[in-house]
């Protein structure tokens, strides 16, 4: 396990660099640049913005210069905004994104493996009808219809929950909910899934057959077995959750790292993009490389191979 953590550490730094190098250049053969949204400068004005932040410089010797500052953990300045660097603009926004990300991991991991293990115990009944029914519409239906309908629900209808903001507790529900909501549907189809398999295998007829609880035979033996696919699909999951918030950011005005990514892409801050897609990327490898230890520690077959 050791060196297969290694080896795959060992992958992050060629990885991020080819993520670094992509991002760099194609932000950069967008349409349009850092100043075109201000007021309009004078040439003179112009060229000493672009002096002061090296963009006069040939594009090899940015990206030189970029890098250089990536080893060093420097991700430079922030064009669009000057009173701060883009590291300090990361680590104000990110712990925002990842507490959203956790509520949200939070509420799917109840929800889909309650009506995984619910719908599982009672195969073919209303009860996993039910269940499995709603689990398709949360899939089907995406966060940017399913935030805007909650809001309008809880928010304007029945003045339960405030719409927008990240000041209190009641603030965080619906923004986790809207983004929870579709990973959930996927956990409780898989755990419905890996449940009956698990519980049909001869070591559950076994337990039973020792006079084992039932609530023993599934928790702790039928359990086990069962939620491999839910693990193997945490690590993406986990990271989508982490880094996929722009859409539910935005609509509930979340001063998150999503939302202002989305911001530095509409106002070309080249800087600001890089970085955050920089972070975006360390973060989907750690939670796979997580999710996949956890994977080996659950299967001794795995850790075998």
């Amino acid at each position: 396990m050791a060196l297969f953590v290694l080896k795959r550490f060992a992958e992050f730094v060629p990885v991020l660099f080819m993520i670094i190098t992509i991002t760099f250049f194609l932000v950069r053969l967008a349409p349009g640049g850092p100043f075109d949204a201000e007021r309009r400068v004078s040439p003179e004005v112009l060229r000493n913005l672009e002096a002061h932040y090296r963009m006069d410089q040939p594009l090899y010797r940015q990206y030189l210069e970029y890098l250089s500052g990536v080893v060093r953990f420097d991700l430079g300045p922030s064009f669009q905004k000057p009173a701060h660097t883009v590291r300090e603009w990361i680590l104000l926004r990110l712990p925002v994104s990842l507490e959203l990300g956790a509520y949200a991991l939070l509420f799917a991991l109840l929800v889909g493996l309650g009506a995984g293990i619910l719908a599982a115990l009672r195969p073919n009944s209303l009860l996993d009808h039910s269940a499995m029914t709603t689990a398709m519409i949360g899939i089907c239906i995406p966060a940017f219809v399913l935030g805007p309908l909650l809001a309008l629900i809880f928010a304007l209808w029945l003045d339960w929950l405030p719409v927008a903001g990240w000041a209190t507790p009641a603030h965080k529900i619906l923004p986790a909910i809207t983004l929870g909501a579709g990973y959930a549907a996927y956990i409780a189809r898989m755990t419905r899934g890996g449940m009956l398999e698990a519980l049909s295998q001869d070591f559950v007829r076994t337990a039973r057959a020792k006079g084992l609880r039932e609530a023993q035979v599934v928790l702790r033996h039928g359990l086990r077995a069962g939620i491999q696919p839910v693990v193997a699909f945490l690590g993406p999951a986990t990271a989508g959750l982490m880094t996929g918030s722009f859409v539910v950011e935005t609509i509930f005005q979340v001063p998150g790292l999503g939302r202002e990514f989305v911001e530095s892409a509409f106002n070309r801050d080249y800087t600001m993009i890089t970085g955050a897609v920089l972070v975006y990327a360390v973060l989907v490898m750690t939670l796979n490389l997580a999710s996949d230890i956890m994977l080996g520690w659950l299967d001794p077959t795995i850790r075998t191979r």
